[in-house]
């Protein structure tokens, strides 16, 4: 369960960090898989793979001769060696950087990157409302040859004068650049009694109650047009897939 006490004093205290409303009950053990594994697991199942390559928490590069361009390249090396159709994986990566390797190294697999942005949390004056605070902008990262975007739900949203939930600036511009757009994280905020909280922030003078989620929801897919959702509760998503007729 992703949660820490980020107040804690001790290692036990750390880890006791699971919100309230989350539950434990399916994290009292477990074995934790390879990359490998784990692809063979999936194309068992007969799903996709959206694998994300982490932030080092090293620096590159690492133990001398190990690069960032070594490290994406050995995430896209795995799904070749268990001979994975590059149009079943949706690599993705907070750092443009490893986007633009993929795009360069591995065209069949960078055709389908997504580029996580979290521009709003990391770019100094980032505003999704203001397209001059945006660089790269939507334009130019299509140039590069970004096909698919991925920022948080708030930034695709806004409210206007009657306080409904619309498509921001940011989202309008995104698709007027023809890229594809994809959103995190659903579920991840509670009851939404308070607000929602950060991934609601935008909007958060029009949220007060759990059946808010759809709402939200309903303009991401219908108005933003966004072609998936990452959600910590897929009956949410798979039960407004299903009720919309979406795939």
């Amino acid at each position: 369960m992703d949660g820490a006490n980020a107040n804690a004093t001790t290692l036990a205290a750390y880890m006791a960090g699971t919100p309230g409303w989350r539950t434990d009950l399916y994290a009292t053990d477990g074995t934790l898989m390879t990359h490998a594994e784990s692809i063979a697991l999936f194309k068992a199942l007969g799903v996709k793979f959206t694998p994300e390559l982490k932030a080092p928490r090293v620096a590159m590069p690492f133990d001398g001769d190990y690069t960032q361009d070594a490290y994406a390249q050995q995430m896209i090396d795995e799904y070749k060696a268990a001979g994975i159709d590059p149009r079943e994986v949706f690599p993705q990566s907070f750092q443009l950087r490893d986007i633009l390797y993929w795009l360069k190294a591995e065209p069949a697999f960078g055709a389908q990157a997504v580029f996580l942005d979290d521009r709003d949390e990391t770019a100094k004056g980032f505003d999704a409302g203001k397209p001059e605070t945006w660089t790269p902008s939507m334009a130019e990262l299509a140039q590069q040859g970004v096909k698919i975007i991925a920022p948080p739900m708030h930034v695709l949203v806004t409210l206007d004068g009657d306080r409904n939930i619309v498509p921001s600036a940011y989202a309008k511009a995104a698709k007027a650049a023809g890229l594809a757009i994809i959103t995190w994280s659903l579920e991840r905020s509670g009851t939404l009694a308070d607000g929602g909280g950060y991934y609601y922030k935008s909007i958060k003078d029009a949220v007060s109650r759990p059946s808010d989620t759809y709402r939200l929801l309903d303009v991401l897919a219908q108005d933003v047009g966004v072609i998936g959702v990452f959600s910590d509760w897929p009956a949410t998503v798979t039960f407004y897939a299903n009720c919309a007729g979406l795939k």
